[in-house]
């Protein structure tokens, strides 16, 4: 029987705004930054961002578990069942330094495996983007959240039918001779680099293509703009050309952390996948 988590839309949304409030407070106020035992930074922003959310869905779905980045690098890691979410405080922290304005407030519902539901806030720039898989996804704009929370300019998203030249899209620091090879046998018109989710949102938008990740990533990063792009009707899938999965407790890596993926509009990704696979075999070989 299929499960509806239609009741919770306004409730991620309304998180995730009051995340982005707390988020400007700190941006305003000035950035001190710590590092965690990987090396990746953290600011006080992830830290209350973090905690509005989980107490805002400890309110709405006291039921379903939180995995969340930041208690999970301090080691409380919840017990997962079918359906929990995953959220990304901070995501972008690095953006967050650089006060470019390209970081966002993600959180994700899993069920079975695959994001059902989410939500992408932009606190700086005041683009929202949400997605249910059972509906369809949307834009807003949030032009002061502190003042405000209303939902201005709501319109659908759908992915891009790829009737000409493709444009890529990547992060600004992530880059590999696996992103080169996966596009060998696509019609490049345009690269887009941006920080973050927002490589999702572009996707869900019609605005990019393709976004190929042949680098790390934990599942908090993804799991939003996985759902948003798959309610806009695209799709992320594995090396394999798998939908990709949710909730990897063990593996070769750390708990949650993502092998390689890669999300598409409308475009196939099986052409690029098997450049990949004829480059792997050549290597083996040689």
């Amino acid at each position: 029987m299929a499960h509806s988590f239609s009741h919770l839309r306004d409730a991620l949304i309304d998180a995730s705004l009051e995340a982005g409030k707390a988020i400007l407070d700190i941006y305003d106020a000035g950035i001190a930054v710590r590092h965690k035992g990987d090396d990746s930074p953290v600011t006080a922003a992830d830290e209350a961002a973090e905690a509005i959310i989980l107490t805002a869905l400890s309110e709405v779905a006291p039921d379903i578990p939180v995995v969340a980045e930041e208690s999970v690098a301090a080691g409380h890691i919840p017990q997962i069942g079918e359906t929990f979410f995953l959220v990304d405080p901070l995501d972008g922290t690095r953006e967050f330094i650089a006060r470019n304005g390209e970081f966002t407030v993600n959180i994700a519902l899993i069920h079975h495996q695959e994001p059902v539901m989410g939500v992408i806030f932009t606190p700086a720039k005041g683009w929202l983007f949400f997605g249910d898989v059972a509906v369809g996804a949307f834009r807003a704009y949030v032009p002061e959240v502190r003042a405000s929370k209303a939902l201005e300019n709501q319109r659908a998203l759908s992915v891009c039918e790829a009737n000409c030249a493709l444009t890529l899209v990547g992060s600004r620091s992530h880059a590999s001779l696996s992103d080169a090879k996966f596009v060998e046998p696509y019609e490049i018109g345009e690269r887009k680099a941006i920080g973050s989710s927002l490589k999702f949102c572009l996707l869900a938008a019609g605005d990019a293509h393709l976004y190929p990740r042949f680098g790390r990533t934990m599942e908090w990063d993804i799991a939003a703009g996985d759902a948003i792009v798959t309610a806009a009707g695209g799709q992320v899938v594995d090396l394999d050309g798998n939908r990709f999965q949710y909730g990897k407790l063990v593996n070769d890596d750390a708990p949650f952390a993502n092998g390689f993926f890669i999300a598409t509009g409308a475009v196939d990704p099986k052409p690029g996948l098997k450049a990949l696979k004829e480059q792997s075999a050549c290597d083996k070989d040689a």
